[in-house]
């Protein structure tokens, strides 16, 4: 796309989203294109709840399902538009409500701890929510002593490390993550010794073994700003990249592998965001059946300090 064209396509973004009241979420792993059109970028919890907090009409989420319908559990009087339908999560998709309600049946009087990437119908049966970023504090916050973990077994792995609790695990993963290999890393740390490697959770125990620092995409953030170090290794989708180098561009910022690229996280592009705001086009609209349990399990990770 040349510059006249996408800057057509952005102006006409602008243009229809200050028409309709509508504000645009970019998930930090979206193409740049898409994260400089956004008015808000970040996680994707973090998305969801600034955007129930505005007075806007419309949210527009660029992102994968399973955001689009958390923005929806939060802001149900909102229009909720994803560009691009499509755009789904494997890890979301790797634990059906059916297959939960079953899990929970061998399991009674065990509590539920279901990663916000998860879809509403999951987080619907779940006792509470819990983030990248949370986790830890989420579980240990639980009174049982067991508990069951979906749908990510390297994050539930994680967090066992950090409790004296039994982790029931669920045998889900994100497969851009989960196939990091730790090789991968080593061949990284040798050629940038200079360089912090910061693993996102998602990533295997052997991965986080060797990380300096196993946090969010928005804990990255934080910590390639506030770290002396001037070098990171960045363990997580290549997306995060782009908002690293834009902060700090000072910074050296360095993929742990540039296999680490999630084709649902690119599908999303102007011409879509443009398209979906003309038109509505791509509405997602959680039920209240669904939507007002899956907003108690994520209102009660909220709740947790």
């Amino acid at each position: 796309m040349n510059n006249d064209i996408k800057t057509d396509i952005n102006n006409k973004i602008k243009r229809l989203a200050r028409e309709k009241h509508a504000i645009i979420l970019a998930h930090n792993y979206q193409p740049p294109e898409i994260q400089d059109i956004a008015d808000l970028c970040g996680d994707s919890l973090e998305l969801s709840i600034r955007a129930a907090q505005t007075d806007a009409d419309i949210i527009v989420f660029c992102g994968v399902r399973f955001m689009a319908e958390t923005a929806s559990i939060l802001s149900p009087d909102k229009t909720v538009l994803l560009p691009r339908p499509d755009a789904g999560c494997p890890m979301a998709d790797m634990i059906t409500p059916e297959e939960l309600k079953e899990w929970i049946g061998e399991h009674p009087g065990m509590p539920v701890v279901t990663y916000v990437n998860s879809t509403a119908a999951v987080k619907a049966l779940t006792t509470v929510c819990c983030t990248s970023a949370n986790v830890i504090k989420v579980v240990n916050s639980l009174a049982e002593d067991e508990i069951l973990m979906a749908p990510d077994r390297n994050l539930a792995n994680y967090a066992a490390t950090k409790t004296s609790k039994r982790i029931h695990i669920w045998n889900g993963f994100c497969p851009f993550h989960d196939a990091l290999p730790p090789e991968t890393v080593l061949k990284q740390k040798q050629r940038y010794p200079e360089a912090l490697f910061m693993a996102h959770p998602e990533c295997r125990r052997e991965v986080l073994d060797l990380a300096d620092i196993v946090t969010s995409t928005s804990g990255m953030l934080r910590v390639a700003r506030e770290a002396e170090h001037t070098s990171f290794i960045v363990g997580t989708e290549v997306g995060l990249l782009y908002p690293l180098q834009k902060a700090m561009p000072d910074k050296n910022f360095y993929p742990a592998s540039a296999a680490m690229e999630c084709r649902d996280m690119k599908k999303i592009t102007l011409e879509d965001v443009a398209e979906s705001l003309e038109h509505l086009t791509g509405k997602v609209k959680v039920p209240e059946d669904i939507r007002i349990p899956a907003l108690q399990s994520v209102e009660r990770m909220i709740a947790i300090k």
